[in-house]
C-alpha cells in the first residue's frame, strides 16, 4: 500500500545532466521515470561544459587513433576494450543527440558541402571536437530538458536531494543485497521522502567541490560515490583528480573556465614577463595533456612567487576569437578584460573525477538494480587522466548501453512490498549552522593543500586524520538534528573525501593526475586503486 510521504516508479534516475536526462529519453517510451535534480533542471556540470563532445567525423581521422589518443592521455590506466567500446559507438550518440535537436556548428568544405565544424583540444592528434561554439553543454542540456519536460512518462522532482539508498537489507533480506529504492530530501517541504523503485540510476557528477578551487557548480558534492560506498559498493581510482589548468583568476568569477579550445585554436601560456612557459615543459607545448600543463603552471607559479599565469590568444584576429569563442568573449568583456586584446589571468581548478563507482560496460554496480553513469562512475574510459571532450561522450555512450540493459531487465524487475519510513522522531532543529560552514571550509582548504597538483605521503596522512576528526564530528551531528542541504553534503564530501586520500595512498607511484613528492617515478606494471566498503 502506498504512503503519502511515499513516491513509486519503474526506474529512479539521480542527476539531471547529460548522463541523467539521456538514460530518461531513452527509457522512458518504455517505462515510468522519476528524474531528481538537487537543484533546478539546468544546474549542474554539463551545463557549464564548454569544449564539446569527441568523435570521429573526419575522413582523415579514426577511431583507432581516438582510441591511441584516449589511451596515452591515460597514462597506462585505461582499459583498451573500454576506450575501444566508447569510441566505437561516439557516431551514432552523436547523431542521436542531432535527432533530439541538438545544433552543433558547421562550415563549408573546399567543394561547397556542410560539415562538422571540428575543434582540436589537448591530447588529442587530429581535429573530432563537435561543439556548439564555446557553449556546447549549455545547448546539450537546453535541448535534452525540453525533451524531458515535454514526455508524459518523465516525472521531474526539483531541489530533491537524495539522502541515502534503500537496500533490501533495511527489510531483513541481507543474502540478496539489491537497491530496492531511496530517501529523497525535499527541499522546499524540508521532509524526508521515500521513493521505491525497480532500478535507481546514480547519474550524480563528481566531486570537485571538495576542493577550495573548482570550475565545477557548487553541487558537485560527491553524493552519488558516497551514497553507494555506504550502500555496499566498490570504488576505484579516486587519487586521479583532473585540475583543469585554465581558471580564470579574478575575484568576480571564481568558478570560470577558459576551455581548452583556446589553446587548440592556438593561444598560448605565458608567465608574467610576456614569454612561453611550455616549451621549457613538453613537445606538444599548450597541447599537452592537462595534468602535464597543470603541472607546469603549478610549478611556474611556485618557482617566481606568481598569483597567475597568463592566457593569450590576441595574436588572432579579433574576428576569429569573436567568432569562435562569443560566450567567453562577453563574460571577460562584462569584467573588464578584452580576449581579443590581453593575455587572460589563469590558475588551475578541481575539475573532473576520473575515478568513482565501479561498473561494468552497461552501468551496472556490485550491487543488483542499481546503476552509475556519467562522471560518478569509474569505467576505465579515462585511466589516469581523462582526455579532452571524452567526458560528455562516456555520459551519452553509457546512457545508451544502460538503457539498453535495463530495458532488457525491467521485466524480471519489481517493487519492494515495503520500506521502512524514514525516523526523524529523535532528532531537532540545529542552531549551530556555523559548525557546518566552518567544517565546509576546513576540508576544502586542507585538500587543496594536502590533496592537490603536488602531494607527499605526510600531507597524505595530515589530509587523513584531518578527515576523520571532521567525519566523527559530522556523523554526531547527523545523528541529532534534522537533515539540511549543507549537512547533506559536507558528510557526502567528507566521506568522498576519504576515498581519495586512501586511494592516494595506494598508489605508490606517480602517474598522470596522481603526482607525489615522494615516490616521483612510474611503477612498470601499474594497478587500480580499489576500495571495497566490505574490507573496511
Amino acid at each position: 500500500m502506498k504512503k503519502l510521504s511515499e513516491q513509486m516508479t519503474d526506474v529512479l534516475i539521480i542527476g539531471s545532466g547529460a548522463a541523467g536526462l539521456s538514460l530518461a529519453l531513452r527509457l522512458a517510451p518504455h517505462c515510468r521515470i522519476t528524474l531528481l535534480s538537487k537543484e533546478l533542471l539546468n544546474e549542474g556540470a554539463t551545463f557549464y561544459a564548454q569544449g564539446g563532445i569527441a568523435a570521429v567525423f573526419d575522413e582523415a581521422d579514426s577511431i583507432s587513433s581516438h582510441v591511441q589518443d584516449t589511451v596515452i592521455s591515460g597514462s597506462g590506466l585505461c582499459d583498451q576494450e573500454i576506450v575501444e567500446f566508447v569510441a566505437s559507438h561516439a557516431s551514432q550518440c552523436i547523431q542521436w543527440l542531432v535527432h533530439q535537436g541538438v545544433l552543433f556548428d558547421t562550415e563549408i568544405n573546399s567543394i561547397g558541402q556542410e560539415r562538422y565544424h571540428l575543434a582540436r583540444e589537448g591530447g588529442h592528434t587530429h581535429r573530432r571536437i563537435l561543439h556548439s561554439a564555446d557553449a556546447t553543454g549549455k545547448e546539450v542540456e537546453n535541448t535534452l530538458i525540453k525533451k524531458v519536460l515535454d514526455h508524459p512518462n518523465i516525472c521531474i522532482r526539483e531541489r530533491h536531494n537524495a539522502v541515502d539508498l534503500i537496500t533490501s537489507g533495511k527489510m531483513g533480506n541481507t543474502e540478496n543485497q539489491r537497491i530496492v529504492g531511496a530517501y529523497v530530501w525535499n527541499r522546499d517541504s524540508k521532509k524526508v521522502e521515500t521513493f521505491r523503485s525497480k532500478i535507481v540510476v546514480l547519474a550524480t557528477g563528481g566531486a570537485a567541490k571538495v576542493y577550495q578551487y573548482t570550475t565545477n557548480p557548487e553541487i558537485s558534492s560527491g553524493d552519488g560515490i558516497a551514497m553507494a560506498w555506504r550502500a555496499g559498493c566498490r570504488v576505484a581510482n579516486l587519487e586521479f583528480n583532473q585540475f583543469h589548468p585554465t581558471c580564470l583568476f579574478h575575484p568576480k568569477a571564481p568558478n570560470f573556465l577558459l576551455t581548452e579550445a583556446l589553446r587548440g585554436e592556438g593561444a598560448y601560456l605565458k608567465r608574467p614577463d610576456g614569454s612561453r612557459l611550455m616549451p621549457d615543459f613538453d613537445a606538444r607545448l599548450e597541447l599537452a595533456p592537462r595534468d602535464i600543463v597543470a603541472r607546469a603552471i603549478d610549478h611556474e607559479m611556485k618557482r617566481l612567487g606568481a598569483d597567475c599565469m597568463y592566457l593569450d590568444i590576441s595574436h588572432k584576429s579579433s574576428e576569429f576569437i569573436v567568432q569562435h569563442f562569443p560566450m567567453i568573449y562577453q563574460k571577460l568583456l562584462s569584467l573588464g578584460i578584452n580576449l581579443t586584446k590581453e593575455p587572460i589571468p589563469v590558475v588551475p581548478a578541481a575539475h573532473y573525477t576520473c575515478g568513482g563507482v565501479m561498473v561494468n560496460r552497461q552501468g551496472r554496480t556490485d550491487l543488483e538494480a542499481l546503476y552509475a553513469i556519467g562522471e560518478v562512475s569509474y569505467t576505465g574510459l579515462h585511466g589516469a587522466n581523462r582526455m579532452a571532450s571524452n567526458s560528455l561522450l562516456e555520459c551519452l555512450v553509457y546512457a545508451w548501453s544502460a538503457a539498453e540493459d535495463i530495458l532488457a531487465h525491467l521485466p524480471q524487475s519489481h517493487l519492494s512490498d515495503v520500506i521502512p519510513d524514514w525516523d526523524e522522531s529523535r532528532v531537532h532543529n540545529s542552531d549551530e549552522q556555523v559548525v557546518i560552514q566552518h567544517n565546509w571550509h576546513e576540508l576544502r582548504l586542507f585538500m587543496w593543500d594536502y590533496m592537490g597538483i603536488v602531494r607527499t605521503t605526510k600531507r597524505l596522512e595530515r589530509a587523513l586524520r584531518r578527515i576523520n576528526t571532521l567525519k566523527q564530528e559530522v556523523n554526531e551531528y547527523y545523528a541529532h538534528f534534522r537533515i539540511s542541504n549543507h549537512l547533506l553534503e559536507l558528510r557526502n564530501l567528507l566521506q568522498t573525501a576519504e576515498l581519495m586520500v586512501r586511494c592516494a595512498m595506494m598508489r605508490k607511484e606517480s602517474r598522470g593526475l596522481h603526482y607525489t613528492l615522494d615516490y616521483p617515478n612510474q611503477l612498470q606494471k601499474p594497478q587500480l586503486s580499489i576500495l571495497s566498503p566490505l574490507k573496511g
